[in-house]
């Protein structure tokens, strides 16, 4: 049986960090090259779809996502599935193709349970992508816990001996968050990356030099810039200042993590980051169990959580405790606090995410023969029209009128 193939033409296309006016065509789940599939079939598209303006960008990559709708992925671990899948149906909404669900600090038999459940697998109606879990913690300092239940901490003082002990299985996880001012942490860092997961540096105390020393270790990453870290300062930045250091690695891009919704950051911090290393943002939602949900009491962990608009804290504190923002609402509002361009805005969480993953060939770009997975923007205010994984809608906005905002046309029948 043949192929099925879509070709999506008026719209502006997000690749070669810039937006173009091309069609897209899609085989099945792939983004294919027209003029080749044309020479070797002769075949026109079998369905084509007028996307009147809109901007078609890579799906976005949450990195750091710890529930949502209700669901946190570290407390409500009596039904995993179902609290995951509810997460992964939902973030479609906001344009999320792909994500690692991310876990807190918590006790061994929580990461034993639950990990499995986290292992990759692909997405489709029923959600986004799960490119394997994130686990922040519990190897973390306790002065820089943050919402982190200082009860569940560990230092790692056999080594991997002790990860493993924590974890259990490794085979699940894509990334973790480590302080690696902890003893045998830089240790811990090498192995985990040898096995080829990506280690993070974060809720830290970390001076400038051990975070550099951290990332001679193999770390790639920094755990939601400015916040659970040492504050910059002139004598030692901390690790803020890794986004400046001349003493890492030449042949390797540093990714940090902003959570960009008003609360985690303020813009000046937001503008200064990004005129110091606008290559290696990454937009993180860092979203606890209220996001989607209105105001009141909810968990993240072990830990009580209260919604005050838009801000997620620790019942009776004014510490935040991840976020209830959305992946589409990041991008707008990096988009607007730096008055960078739509392109920069929508990379951050598309390509410079993939990139950290390892996974650029494939996801995070529109490149031919990467995955059809894309979300649909109206063109001035960038607001999610429809969400496609592996060249299939997996999720459509109806305040856009369903389809007839694309005018499909089929061309013949398919064989």
């Amino acid at each position: 049986m043949s192929s099925f193939v879509t070709k999506f033409y008026n719209c502006r296309l997000l690749r070669d960090h810039e937006l173009v006016d091309d069609d897209l065509w899609v085989s099945d789940s792939k983004i294919i090259d027209p003029e080749k599939y044309f020479f070797r079939s002769k075949r026109l598209a079998d369905l084509t779809i007028d996307c009147q303006g809109t901007i078609i960008s890579p799906g976005f990559i949450d990195v750091q996502i710890n529930g949502g709708f209700g669901i946190d992925f570290s407390y409500d671990i009596s039904d995993v599935e179902r609290g995951v899948l509810k997460v992964a149906k939902g973030i479609l909404a906001h344009g999320v193709t792909s994500f690692c669900p991310t876990l807190v600090s918590s006790r061994p038999q929580v990461y034993h349970k639950v990990l499995p459940y986290l292992r990759k697998r692909n997405g489709g109606n029923y959600g986004a992508e799960i490119l394997g879990a994130h686990v922040e913690g519990p190897f973390i300092n306790p002065e820089k816990k943050g919402a982190h239940d200082d009860k569940v901490l560990v230092i790692p003082y056999e080594g991997m001996k002790s990860v493993e002990e924590i974890y259990g299985n490794l085979d699940c996880i894509a990334m973790t968050t480590i302080a690696p001012e902890l003893p045998q942490a830089l240790e811990v860092i090498q192995k985990l990356t040898d096995r080829g997961i990506i280690v993070s540096l974060g809720h830290s105390t970390a001076s400038i030099a051990e975070g550099e020393k951290g990332v001679w270790s193999g770390a790639s990453f920094i755990t939601h810039l400015f916040n659970a870290m040492l504050p910059f300062h002139h004598r030692d930045p901390g690790l803020v200042g890794l986004l400046a250091s001349d003493q890492i690695p030449k042949d390797r891009t540093l990714f940090y993590g902003i959570i960009a919704d008003g609360n985690h950051t303020h813009p000046a911090t937001t503008r200064i980051a990004r005129r110091a290393n606008k290559e290696g943002v990454v937009l993180v939602t860092d979203a606890c169990s209220a996001m989607g949900l209105i105001d009141g009491v909810h968990h993240i962990g072990q830990q009580v959580v209260e919604i005050q608009e838009t801000k997620a804290v620790i019942q009776g504190t004014n510490t935040l405790c991840g976020s209830v923002a959305t992946m589409i609402s990041c991008v707008h509002y990096y988009w607007k606090t730096t008055e960078c361009s739509i392109v920069e805005a929508l990379e951050a969480a598309t390509l410079h995410p993939a990139k950290l993953l390892g996974i650029e060939k494939h996801k995070g770009t529109l490149e031919f023969d990467s995955d059809a997975d894309l979300v649909f923007l109206t063109p001035l205010d960038l607001q999610v029209k429809s969400t496609y994984i592996a060249g299939k809608c997996v999720y459509r906005n109806e305040k856009f009128n369903s389809f007839d905002w694309s005018n499909p046309k089929l061309n013949h029948t398919p064989t």
